[in-house]
């Protein structure tokens, strides 16, 4: 099912591949859910021409949809909001963003793995806003399935599919636990969470697509220890607080934006039910790790 609608118009001025259009949202958060879509929409075709075209160069791929992505998100807030900053993956940062009220912080293409596999669906456009210390917009396109989860429809009580209706269920005593972890390199502290609480762990790609499944119970919490930026994440948070749930650091403080170093190095998102359980679990476990394991690993843009 879709879940959004996209509003353009035809200019001359501005190219995009396969066609030509400018967007129109005036709206912060309607914006970043347009930016968000029409991003993805073109990764979409993008891999589709590279696969129809017999190319089997996947790092190429991904090079090329950071590229193309981010190139236009900058080129359209830019225009659209030419006082706003912007921190992006791809982009130079800019100090200059340290003094703004506003800044959009971008992932052209989070799970740039999961996008150079065919067939893979996990991999996400992240927009957000950030204004004077707070996410107030965002927008997490899944392009490859077809839907996007935003502060827009999120915000105003809109149904977004069947397991968002129940955001603060505290944990079912008789089916295990769904804990979303990366699908590359899941934090070594995770495996003993899980043992602890009887939980069952879910790799899967993007950060984004991890909120997502989180907000649609198809999970109950995604944890991350591993390091991440806060483009990554700054999207995902926002939309899940939007829908109701729990999201914070792993020690229950407070996820901070727009910092000098850009690094996020931990994160839950889980139910609101569930997160005192899941936050007391993890201090145990961290606490059991003995002294120098519950320091966290720097960044490493796995999600």
């Amino acid at each position: 099912m879709t879940l959004y609608s996209i509003r353009l118009y035809i200019s001359p001025e501005q190219k995009f591949p396969g066609q030509e259009f400018r967007l129109t949202t005036l709206q912060d958060d309607a914006l970043a859910r347009d930016l968000a879509v029409a991003a993805g929409q073109s990764l979409v075709d993008l891999r589709a021409g590279w696969q129809q075209a017999g190319a089997e160069d996947a790092a190429a791929l991904r090079g090329r949809g950071d590229r193309q992505s981010h190139e236009f998100l900058v080129a359209e807030l830019a225009r659209l909001r030419p006082d706003d900053a912007v921190l992006s993956e791809e982009g130079a940062d800019d100090p200059a963003r340290l003094t703004a009220s506003r800044v959009w912080i971008v992932d052209p293409l989070d799970g740039t793995r999961e996008y150079g596999e065919p067939g893979r669906t996990d991999w996400a456009v992240h927009v957000a806003l950030w204004e004077r210390g707070e996410l107030t917009a965002g927008a997490v396109a899944l392009p490859a399935q077809d839907r996007v989860l935003s502060t827009v429809e999120l915000s105003t009580g809109d149904p977004v599919s069947p397991g968002a209706q129940d955001l603060h269920r505290a944990p079912d005593q008789h089916e295990p636990l769904r804990l979303l972890v990366s699908r590359s390199r899941p934090p070594e502290f995770v495996q003993e969470l899980a043992e602890r609480l009887g939980a069952e762990l879910v790799p899967m790609g993007s950060a984004g697509a991890k909120a997502a499944a989180v907000i649609d119970g198809q999970a109950d919490a995604y944890v991350h220890s591993g390091g991440q930026y806060e483009w990554d994440s700054a999207a995902p948070v926002a939309v899940a607080r939007a829908a109701g749930l729990h999201a914070s650091r792993i020690d229950g403080s407070s996820l901070r934006y727009n910092q000098a170093h850009p690094s996020v190095p931990d994160i839950l998102i889980s139910t609101a039910g569930l997160a005192p359980t899941l936050l007391a679990t993890i201090s145990s476990v961290l606490r059991g790790a003995g002294p120098g394991h519950a320091t966290l690993a720097p960044p490493t843009n796995v999600q």
